[in-house]
C-alpha cells in the first residue's frame, strides 16, 4: 500500500470491509445487552418527602410520626403568635424553616438511630432549593425493601427531630412506593454503547490490517512505489479463465 492516505482510500477500506464492521457491531451489542441482563444485578429506587418548619399553629400537635410523639407550636403561654395575628406566614419562617430543614440533614444523617434501618440500602436525603421539604431516597437490589426503609426513615426523622427540638413541626408529605422497574441499568443505553465499540473497532482494526498489507493490489499502488508512471499491464488470462 503507498504511502498517500487519503480520505477516498478511508471510505474504500472501510466500504471494502463495510460486512466485517457491521457484523461485529452487531456481535458487541448482543454481548453487551447480554451481559446487561444477566451480570448486572438491577437497581431500585423511590423515596418519600418530608416538611419541617420552625412555626406552627397555637395549639397544634401532630408530627406524622406514628410513636405517638407530638409537636408542639413555640407559643405556649396562651398568647396568640404572630402568625395568627397577621393571618399569614412571613418569609422569616419559611427562610427559617428551609435553613432548619437543611441542618437537620446534617444531623438525620449521622444519626444512629436512623442509620440503622438502612438495611443495606443506600439512602441520601436533600431539600428542594430555599424549602424545608426533604427528599429521602432508598436505593438497592430490592425495591420491596427500597419502600420500606424510605418510609421508615422518614418515621424515624420525626423521633430524631423531637428529641432535638423542643419546638417546631415535622410531618410526612408523601410516602414511598414500591417501584416497579429499575433505574439501573440502562439496557438500551448499554447495548447503543456495545454497538458503537463494536463498530469503532472493527473500523481500527480494518484500518490495520490495510497499513500492514504491503501486497500490490492496483495500478496505483504500484505506481505509487516505484515513483514511475505505468504504461501498461498485463491481464492474468488463467485467472480470467481462458
Amino acid at each position: 500500500m503507498g504511502n498517500n492516505f487519503t480520505i477516498q482510500k478511508l471510505l474504500g477500506i472501510l466500504l471494502h470491509r463495510l460486512p466485517m464492521i457491521l457484523l461485529s457491531g452487531v456481535l458487541m451489542a448482543l454481548i453487551f445487552f447480554i451481559y446487561t441482563s444477566m451480570a448486572i444485578k438491577p437497581v431500585y429506587s423511590t423515596s418519600s418527602m418530608i416538611y419541617i418548619q420552625n412555626y406552627g399553629k397555637q395549639g397544634s400537635t401532630g408530627s406524622d410520626d406514628q410513636d405517638g410523639s407530638t409537636t408542639n407550636s413555640a407559643n405556649t403561654d396562651g398568647l396568640q403568635s404572630n402568625n395568627d395575628v397577621a393571618k399569614k406566614i412571613f418569609n422569616s419562617d419559611l427562610a427559617g424553616s428551609a435553613a432548619l430543614a437543611s441542618n437537620c440533614i446534617t444531623l438525620f444523617q449521622n444519626s444512629n438511630d436512623i442509620t440503622r434501618y438502612y438495611e443495606g440500602c443506600s439512602v441520601s436525603m436533600e431539600t428542594a432549593e430555599d424549602t424545608f421539604y426533604i427528599t429521602i431516597t432508598a436505593s438497592g437490589n430490592d425495591p420491596q425493601m427500597c419502600a420500606n426503609v424510605a418510609n421508615i426513615v422518614a418515621e424515624k426523622c420525626g423521633t430524631v427531630f423531637h428529641n432535638h427540638f423542643p419546638y417546631g413541626r415535622i410531618g410526612t408529605i408523601r410516602e414511598a412506593e414500591t417501584p416497579s422497574n429499575p433505574v439501573s441499568p440502562n439496557k438500551v443505553q448499554n447495548t447503543l454503547v456495545g454497538a458503537a465499540v463494536g463498530l469503532i473497532l472493527a473500523c481500527v482494526i480494518a484500518v490495520l490490517l490495510e497499513l500492514i498489507d504491503t501486497t500490490i493490489k492496483s495500478d496505483d499502488d504500484l505506481a505509487a512505489q516505484y515513483k514511475v508512471p505505468i504504461f501498461a499491464e498485463i491481464p492474468d488470462f488463467e485467472s480470467a479463465g481462458r
